[in-house]
């Protein structure tokens, strides 16, 4: 082996053990497109907003949302903006989630969370005229009415934390509830409210329905509450998840609503795997049958590349798309696009009557320029599709630009150790 030569065969096979160890403890994310799941497209109702409010409604929401989002634990899920101005939407995707109901319910929730004085005495006779002024009936899930005050006592907006619980029930056992925990304004407020209402029923209000309405037995220094229901373990977690990511500051109203089955996923993934070989085979046998041994240096370097690029992929966690299938096939067209300016290059050289080492090393330093002109150009248009594009359009401009320094290292580097290490010696080259 040259001089010299040691290092270049460590760092090449440093940087493909590198990516063997992130594909085998990292398994690739697959995106919607591939596995399944939900695409939400959700506007914001600001009718009846003030000015000031309706203005930044969409960005408050998708904060709320994506943390609502994040409770489910769906693998690279997408909650974004989109559109300009009063053109805006909020954009959801997530991949491979089973349950799009649940889904569907848990981000477009209002979750406005209202702790109301319940007047019992005042009831019936609201019921037969009407309640006064300042009061209001409301029904809670079984269609019993509460005649409450329309000004809250408390509101969700000083929620410390709501989580999953369990309570004794009157002697019945143990039902599922969930704990309310407010931060340290919350709990002087209800402090104040149960101290001075002692004996009274307090309604614990969720976007207008009454999900209970306990009587306060004595005062609550420590800013703690449970609701009450009839809920399901499932239906109780839902609610401390949309709790806890506070409240939408409208109502949200879903515009479109696509559910990507898995079986159309599996099918997408089938066919770009077979556009993915057959297009590595048909390359693979031109470039051998037309270059023959530096043909053959080519493919490694392909491979090479291929690996590199799903290690990259899978060593930071990018999900790949149907797009991104396709700019791995690109990227196979592009591998060896670089390999036959080389080639040409030093064809060209040793028919200009120059040594074999010469014509190498003129080919691989003419077609350098050639080749980092083509690339850069690439890599400004995927940044343009990565800065303006969204979702499967970033994730193409992502392979396509990993794939282009893949490229290039293995066209310019690992081609060229090959090169030296096989035809250093020789004065024929199989070209």
């Amino acid at each position: 082996m040259r001089k010299g030569m040691g290092w270049k065969v460590i760092l090449v096979l440093a940087i493909l053990g590198v990516s063997f160890f992130y594909l085998y403890t990292r398994s690739l994310k697959l995106g919607l497109d591939l596995v399944g799941g939900m695409h939400l497209v959700l506007v914001p109702d600001t009718t009846g907003l003030p000015q000031d409010k309706a203005k930044d409604a969409c960005e408050r929401s998708l904060e709320v949302i994506r943390n609502r989002v994040d409770e489910f634990q769906v693998a690279e899920p997408v909650v974004q903006l989109q559109g300009q101005g009063e053109n805006r939407v909020i954009v959801v995707e997530l991949p491979g989630l089973r349950d799009p109901e649940r889904a569907r319910k848990i981000i477009g929730e209002t979750a406005l969370l209202e702790f109301k004085l319940v007047d019992e005495d005042g009831l019936s006779k609201a019921l037969e005229v009407g309640p006064n002024k300042g009061w209001q009936i409301l029904k809670d899930a079984d269609g019993k009415n509460y005649l409450v005050k329309e000004k809250a006592e408390l509101t969700g907006e000083y929620l410390d934390d709501a989580y999953l619980s369990r309570s004794s029930n009157s002697g019945l056992g143990l039902s599922t509830v969930v704990a309310l925990e407010f931060d340290a304004i919350g709990a002087r407020k209800f402090a104040k409210v149960t101290g001075e209402n002692v004996g009274k029923q307090l309604a614990i209000v969720l976007d207008g329905k009454v999900k209970s309405a306990p009587k306060i037995n004595s005062r609550i220094p420590d800013g703690r509450a449970v609701i009450e229901g009839s809920f399901t373990r499932e239906e109780a977690r839902d609610l401390a998840v949309v709790l806890r990511a506070g409240t939408l500051p409208a109502p949200v109203k879903i515009v479109e609503n696509r559910t990507v089955g898995p079986s159309l996923g599996r099918d997408s993934v089938q066919k770009g795997l077979l556009a993915g070989i057959v297009a590595t085979i048909i390359v693979a046998l031109f470039i051998i049958a037309y270059y023959k041994f530096s043909g053959v240096v080519a493919i490694l370097g392909l491979a090479y590349n291929m690996a590199f690029l799903l290690g990259v992929l899978a060593g930071f966690g990018a999900t790949l798309t149907l797009p991104g299938i396709a700019g791995l096939v690109l990227t196979i067209g592009m591998s060896v696009d670089a390999n036959v300016l080389i080639f040409e290059r030093i064809k060209e050289e040793l028919k200009a009557g120059k040594s074999l080492k010469g014509a190498i090393d003129a080919g691989f330093k003419r077609a350098y320029l050639v080749i980092l002109d083509s690339n850069l150009t690439a890599l400004i248009a995927a940044f343009i599709l990565y800065h303006f594009g969204t979702g499967p359009v970033r994730g193409f401009a992502v392979t396509l630009s990993i794939g282009i320094f893949g490229s290039m290292f293995a066209a310019l580097f690992l081609c060229r150790m090959i090169f030296d290490i096989v035809f250093h010696q020789k004065e024929r080259i199989s070209i």
